[in-house]
């Protein structure tokens, strides 16, 4: 980060709330002090920025690329979420950033070993941004999306829902194959189906205690998808 006073922020809060799982070994104000100080600790995690005077977080890690490390934004910018996923951030904190948030992306943290198998294996993750957060979603945690309009709900795993203001059919194109379209209104993830019900019209029944309807016209794929699960 080059503020000097976020750095001694973010490093007041690690070492108030979290000593007993973060080591800061040092800190830098630009990327290339950071490319240096990151090859040489050789560090576990990192929390980066992304503008800086001499380039931006982006520039750093593909200069450290494939060093094994993991990441975690912290930034006053919203607009770079997407793009930060793609580069298997394991959270995304819009500034001022709270010890709570700090916590939430600390528990996402994946272990060492774990972390350095997971260059092309990281889960895929959706960067879902509304007026307060960016949050950074794994595709495992969503159960199912549905249409209201221009926005769609999104519903979790944990049971919290977010509400986007882009159509079901835009993330249709952006998930995987794990995400099904079982009617006009209702696109589910088929890990979260408990059972499909073929009376009163058909609908799914899913994980979450969820009930959701299948058209006519999608009976028979989605039959066949539940069966394939």
């Amino acid at each position: 980060d080059d503020m000097p006073l976020a750095i001694a922020s973010l490093k007041y809060e690690l070492e108030e709330g979290f000593v007993d799982k973060i080591d800061i070994l040092d800190t830098a104000e630009g990327v290339v002090d950071a490319a240096k100080k990151i090859k040489s600790l050789n560090p576990d995690l990192i929390f980066l920025d992304i503008h800086m005077g001499d380039g931006d977080g982006f520039d750093l890690l593909d200069i450290i690329q494939g060093q094994h490390v993991q990441v975690i934004f912290t930034t006053a910018s919203k607009d770079h979420a997407i793009q930060a996923f793609k580069y298997a951030a394991c959270d995304y904190l819009l500034k001022p950033i709270s010890r709570e948030m700090l916590s939430a992306a600390i528990d996402k943290l994946k272990p060492l070993e774990k972390a350095e198998a997971a260059d092309s294996t990281y889960p895929k993750r959706i960067a879902l941004s509304t007026m307060e957060s960016v949050q950074l979603v794994e595709y495992g945690q969503i159960t199912a999306l549905e249409a209201s309009g221009n926005y769609t709900q999104f519903y979790l795993s944990d049971g919290s829902k977010i509400l986007m203001s882009r159509t079901l059919k835009e993330f249709e194109r952006e998930l995987d194959e794990r995400f099904i379209r079982v009617h006009q209104s209702h696109l589910v993830n088929k890990q979260h189906i408990k059972a499909y019900i073929k009376t009163e019209g058909g609908y799914l029944e899913m994980n979450d205690g969820r009930t959701v309807p299948v058209s006519v016209r999608k009976k028979a794929f989605v039959l066949e998808q539940v069966k394939q699960k």
